[in-house]
């Protein structure tokens, strides 16, 4: 099935539901015009498409051989990274000061679903080598960032994030790759690492490893955790490539999906150690690695975006041309129905559709949050920002990656037994999709940052503030008094009122009972996503009401279906949270081997 990137109906999203035209008329991105928006997107959109789509199931079959130690990308893709890069791409929301373009992370954060959209397993490598600019921008000393920031902002060179250990997964406190000092300042790193994303391919001539590793008198767990850039080969004082360093790929991950997107074991230190520069001070690289990760999250969340979208896509014209039946209602003598005109079929297709346009809105909100975080008017407006950002981010991320395996299961089902079959699509997309609730924190591990640390924030004002303004959504809703929007307003009022409760009832209970308020972490997250989400197609609805579109009624039909389908199960969700700790943390009879 042919895919197409749907631009217009990601710039209406991104102007309206997530409040970036606003922003555009406030003048918080200078003088960034609309017309320069939509002509960013309209060119991404047709690079995604033209480019690096037709390359998406060529690199599921290829995959990432390891031969003599280099990884081998599949055929095309070299080439469509180089003129991708070339583009300008990778820099989008670079800083200008060393060769991006400085648009906004929000404008990045769509092209970014576009590129995964077209495939998730190129998507991916871009979005580290993003991060690791980020990281390096914000902690690298002056000469680590002469050396290396033109390069990793221009997409030149690629970066990694390497983190996990065979016997250190999440729990970074047990990770043992080590970092001896050197007299000329430098550092010599030995170690294993595993998934590492990129950790070798050929699209480019060098590959910069960001590495966590800890010094022989560091202090014991994360504490004790210092950030070194590890170049794949040496660049002397001009910028000239050198020798290899010390480390290698050792073997390449068979995976479930995302074939074509290299997941590499590498190995330090077969020589005396590689050589490595430290990013940040001594033993506190894990704030510094935070830079990467947070970045890398919402670029994940969109990753689950991006494979809803995919699958939503090839479904609907599936379902449009796939004849079987007759529906209720068809003339007679019509013949077999398109399998769309059946309840249950257009119940799982709008499933899809609104599923998939509440996750964009939401990581959209969160990627204008980040602009504002950068570049509001004040400290105190940057303030909020930052804790609003902080607040969606792990929303962002779980509630889109979780989507993302339930629309693309939803996709196969759509297709029935051809869903089943490789050669439709539509079980990659399904392969696919899975990792990205795992990588970059566990969407588990979303969940209790949601609950421990984002929503004590500010005393818990951040997300008080929060519901407020999703309550002002719903009293627009309501008062537009549009029979088109059914029950949307009240089943979106109850949805904020269960998400409110359980609010207080978990801020209540994180220091008297921690392990209950864990225990409702999950239930919780997706009842905030119920509300965010709805609230976001709710507003994303008025504004197509408000500017008279073609595309109003669909957009009404959308909130429509979210408020009275999804956001129903919020009243189940928060029994969860409040009343279900107990049947969590006194289970452990129920789970013996």
């Amino acid at each position: 099935m042919t895919y197409r990137a749907p631009v217009a109906d990601m710039a209406f999203t991104l102007k309206h539901a997530a409040g970036f035209g606003r922003a555009l008329d406030e003048g918080l991105y200078g003088d960034l015009i609309e017309d320069v928006v939509d002509a960013v997107l309209e060119e991404a959109g047709k690079y995604a498409t033209d480019v690096i789509a037709p390359l998406n199931r060529v690199g599921d079959i290829h995959g990432t051989p390891l031969r003599a130690g280099a990884v081998v990308m599949p055929p095309g893709w070299k080439e469509a990274y180089a003129g991708w890069a070339a583009a300008g791409w990778n820099g989008l929301a670079g800083p200008a000061d060393w060769g991006g373009q400085g648009l906004p992370h929000a404008l990045n954060a769509a092209c970014i679903e576009m590129w995964n959209q077209a495939s998730m397993a190129f998507g991916i490598g871009p979005v580290l080598t993003m991060g690791a600019s980020e990281a390096l921008a914000v902690h690298g000393s002056e000469d680590l960032r002469k050396t290396y920031l033109h390069k990793l902002v221009s997409g030149e060179w690629t970066g990694t994030m390497q983190l996990t250990e065979p016997q250190s997964g999440s729990d970074l406190s047990g990770l043992r790759t080590r970092a001896e000092r050197v007299a000329d300042g430098t550092y010599r790193i030995s170690g294993q690492k595993i998934f590492i994303t990129y950790g070798e391919h050929d699209l480019t001539d060098n590959i910069v490893h960001f590495v966590l590793a800890r010094l022989p008198d560091a202090p014991p767990g994360t504490r004790g955790l210092s950030l070194f850039l590890v170049p794949k080969r040496l660049v002397d004082a001009g910028g000239t490539l050198g020798a290899l360093n010390d480390v290698r790929c050792h073997s390449v991950e068979h995976k479930l999906g995302i074939h074509g997107s290299p997941t590499c074991t590498m190995v330090y230190g077969d020589r005396g150690g590689a050589i490595g520069y430290l990013v940040g001070e001594e033993n506190r690289g894990l704030a510094c690695m935070f830079t990467l990760m947070n970045n890398a999250r919402l670029a994940v969340g969109l990753q689950g975006v991006a494979i809803a979208e995919r699958a939503t896509q090839q479904a609907l014209a599936y379902a449009h041309d796939r004849r079987q039946g007759r529906a209720p209602g068809a003339a007679s003598g019509a013949g077999m129905s398109p399998i769309a005109a059946h309840p249950d079929v257009k119940r799982m297709l709008l499933t899809m559709r609104a599923l998939t346009r509440a996750a964009r809105a939401i990581c959209y909100l969160t990627a204008a949050a980040t602009d504002r975080a950068h570049r509001g008017a004040d400290e105190q407006a940057r303030k909020a920002a930052h804790e609003r950002a902080s607040l969606l981010t792990p929303v962002a991320k779980a509630f889109s990656t979780d989507i993302g395996v339930e629309v693309a299961s939803l996709g196969v089902q759509v297709h029935g037994g051809m869903g089943f079959i490789e050669e439709t699509g539509a079980a990659q997309h399904f392969r696919d999709a899975r990792i990205a609730a795992i990588y970059e924190g566990t969407n588990g591990i979303q969940a209790i940052d949601l609950v421990t640390r984002k929503l004590p924030m500010a005393g818990g004002q951040a997300v008080g503030a929060y519901l407020g303004e999703l309550r002002r959504t719903v009293d627009a809703v309501k008062a537009v008094n549009d029979p088109a929007f059914g029950a949307t307003g009240a089943r979106l009022a109850e949805t904020i009122d269960c998400l409110e409760q359980a609010t207080r009832w978990l801020l209540d209970r994180l220091d008297s009972a921690p392990e209950a308020a864990l225990a409702g972490a999950t239930p919780y997250l997706r009842l905030f996503a119920n509300a965010a989400g709805g609230c976001a197609l709710a507003e994303d609805a008025l504004a197509a009401i408000r500017l008279g579109g073609a595309d109003a009624a669909g957009r009404v039909a959308t909130a429509r279906f979210f408020a009275e389908n999804e956001a129903i199960t919020s009243s189940g969700l928060e029994r969860a949270v409040i009343d279900g700790a107990d049947s969590v943390t006194h289970a452990d009879a129920a789970l013996v081997v």
